[in-house]
């Protein structure tokens, strides 16, 4: 029987529920919250002790469960504190407990949570049997994160909201589908012929979701800046979800601006893009601000949207519309960053978003990952899809002769780097060839908001490449080497800018602003000294002036006096083979190994690289037996995939 209304609906899960749920466990209530759905207990020591049982369960209702104690199963505040301290052991280094009331959860806060989890996860039972309270556990970065801490407080703040929100949103998940075999459509809103403000509409006639919704920051109008919201067709409130790839800006910096006009639903990503985005959108109104501009949303935005996000882990198949089953991957790119997967209609047809991705092991990340079940579209980006990369190998190599070279003189290296990605990479890169003597130890400045970005890796070693996490969990934190010097006031800024040579790594990448360009003002006559770019420096910025070979650059002066010109005698050298993007060939292995049958749209590139690799591709496929249908879409141009 074909199951047509909600209540239909959801009278067939509590059946199924009731009918298969241990009746020693004492089921009390069901309640959806968000895409899982709560079972709260009486006794929940008799179902944690039969793990087969929910097993069973989830695998019956296609759904994620969770089990929850009921209030009156739950020992009292002090008591659980109590019981906490008696059965974690102390080597896990708890921090803190905070407790929240209308879920039955306390958040441990500990520097070791694999000591907190236990073998197979068997501490966690034991606290929910013994004390009724279900524990998150959540690492406490080994180096104090701001960020971190905000967002705890936020979610600390604002429980009953999203308590009442995720009722809400699983309402909406688990109701009945009205349109079970319309029109399958994408509609770019950008990033489609360009680089910047990616946003891609998946409409299904049934639902609605965008796929990351990001700003193009070399923009002259807010209208070229932010995607092309104008040509949605319904209101905000009728969108069902937005699902985040990274935490770059160009991929998620205009969310808070669809709070601020009306969108309320949600929002899913993996927990660190969440910190990482929350960091890098108050830095961009940061600023705007000191650039005397209005920036287009406000702090009480940001944490709208973050009250509004859902993070989900790698691997974890999520209901987040009656039609569509989200699952998110490795993309290899920077922390969290995620390849998207969508299984619309159960099966009925299948999109893989990259968003960005890097299709190569780096010393941070693991490869993008490929292993679906089927994709039948495939949306791939070509930010480097006309370049063949130099090797990882060739670039370190170049990097290690470098700064031999400018410490043999005497010279200071100056590193202007991303503070999300590619700082952590060259970190990486310097902690391990100073500690093989390739290269030589010298200090290690850091500046700038790759301070907190870094902090916020610490994190989540779990996100990281397997031979990096196994470090952290070790006590070998590749971050806390003592060669790294962390400048958090201006004495040790000018200790960075004392005699004797030194490496100095500092915000922003294209020297747009931020503490580099106070180090560059004191360094650039000096030919004894090098400028390092490690990324790329887009038209427009000083980092492209300099790289081009300006040999004077126009500056505010330090003394107040108004702009002068600043002499650029030190050496300059770029390194490529460093980025977090894929080069054609890697685009093609990727392309291949994911396999998609129907079509691959190619976005998040300068019209002739996506042209290019367009081109490519339909050589390779000439030969194929599934000849996918290539094509290199604009803005706006609407593409039925059904």
């Amino acid at each position: 029987m074909r199951i047509t209304t909600t209540k239909e609906l959801l009278t067939n899960i509590r059946s199924t529920i009731f009918t298969n749920f241990p009746v020693e466990a004492e089921l009390k209530r069901i309640e959806f919250e968000g895409p899982e759905i709560a079972l709260y207990c009486g006794n929940p020591s008799a179902i944690m002790n039969n793990s087969e049982a929910i097993k069973r369960l989830a695998k019956l209702l296609k759904k994620r469960v969770v089990i929850r104690s009921d209030p009156q199963a739950r020992l009292n505040r002090d008591d659980t504190i109590k019981m906490l301290r008696e059965l974690i052991p102390s080597e896990a280094d708890v921090r803190n407990y905070t407790f929240n009331d209308d879920k039955g959860e306390v958040i441990v806060e500990a520097l070791r949570p694999g000591v907190v989890i236990g073998e197979g996860g068997s501490l966690l039972r034991e606290v929910l049997a013994k004390t009724g309270w279900r524990p998150v556990v959540i690492r406490v970065p080994e180096i104090r994160s701001g960020t971190v801490e905000s967002m705890l407080r936020v979610l600390n703040t604002s429980k009953e909201y999203r308590q009442r929100f995720l009722k809400e949103v699983g309402e909406r998940i688990y109701k009945p589908p009205v349109i079970t075999n319309g029109p399958i459509r994408i509609v770019p809103l950008g990033a489609f012929g360009e680089v910047g403000r990616s946003a891609v509409l998946v409409d299904t006639g049934e639902s609605k979701v965008l796929l990351d919704v990001g700003l193009k920051a070399e923009a002259n109008t807010i209208t070229e800046e932010f995607p092309a919201f104008h040509a949605l067709d319904f209101p905000l409130e009728e969108l069902d979800a937005v699902i985040i790839g990274h935490a770059h800006m160009d991929h998620q910096g205009a969310l808070p601006y669809l709070f601020k006009y009306g969108y309320r639903g949600p929002v899913y990503m993996t927990p660190p893009s969440r910190d990482l985005m929350v960091l890098t959108q108050k830095d961009y109104i940061d600023l705007k601000q000191k650039l005397g501009e209005v920036p287009p949303y406000g702090i009480e935005h940001i944490k709208k949207a973050v009250e509004h996000t859902i993070t989900i882990n790698w691997g974890d198949v999520t209901d987040i519309t009656p039609d569509i089953k989200l699952t998110l991957n490795n993309a290899g790119h920077i922390l969290g960053s995620s390849v998207v997967h969508l299984n619309i209609g159960e099966g009925r047809y299948n999109v893989l978003y990259t968003s960005d991705l890097k299709y190569a092991q780096t010393r941070l990340l693991d490869k993008a990952s490929t292993v679906f079940p089927r994709v039948d579209c495939l949306i791939i980006e070509s930010t480097y899809g006309g370049n063949i990369m130099p090797s990882r190998l060739d670039a370190e190599t170049k990097f290690i002769d470098i700064v031999k070279k400018t410490v043999e003189r005497d010279g200071k290296i100056l590193i202007p780097t991303l503070a999300v990605g590619r700082a952590q990479e060259v970190m990486m890169i310097i902690a391990e060839k100073m500690a093989t003597g390739e290269l030589p130890r010298v200090p290690v400045y850091l500046d700038g908001m790759l301070l907190e970005s870094t902090a916020i890796h610490t994190a989540y070693p779990e996100y990281l490449a397997l031979n990096v996490k196994r470090k952290i969990y070790q006590g070998d934190n590749p971050f806390l080497r003592e060669e790294f010097i962390r400048i958090d006031d201006s004495s040790k800024r000018d200790e960075a800018l004392s005699q004797g040579p030194s490496i100095i790594m500092a915000t922003s990448g294209m020297m747009t602003g931020g503490p580099v360009i106070e180090y560059f003002k004191e360094l650039s006559s000096n030919s004894d000294n090098t400028l390092v770019f490690v990324n790329y420096q887009a038209e427009g910025t000083l980092g492209r002036a300099i790289l081009k070979g300006a040999k004077e650059v126009e500056l505010a002066d330090n003394s107040g006096m108004g702009r002068r010109l600043f002499k650029v005698n030190m050496e300059v050298q770029a390194i490529e083979g460093f980025s977090g993007h894929s080069d054609k060939s890697e685009l093609i292995r990727y392309i291949t190994a994911v396999r998609p049958t129907e079509k691959i749209l190619i976005n998040h590139g300068e019209p002739s690289r996506s042209a290019e690799l367009a081109h490519s591709l339909k050589k390779i496929y000439i030969n194929h037996k599934v000849k996918p249908e290539i094509l290199t879409p604009t803005n706006l141009a609407t593409v039925r995939l059904r």
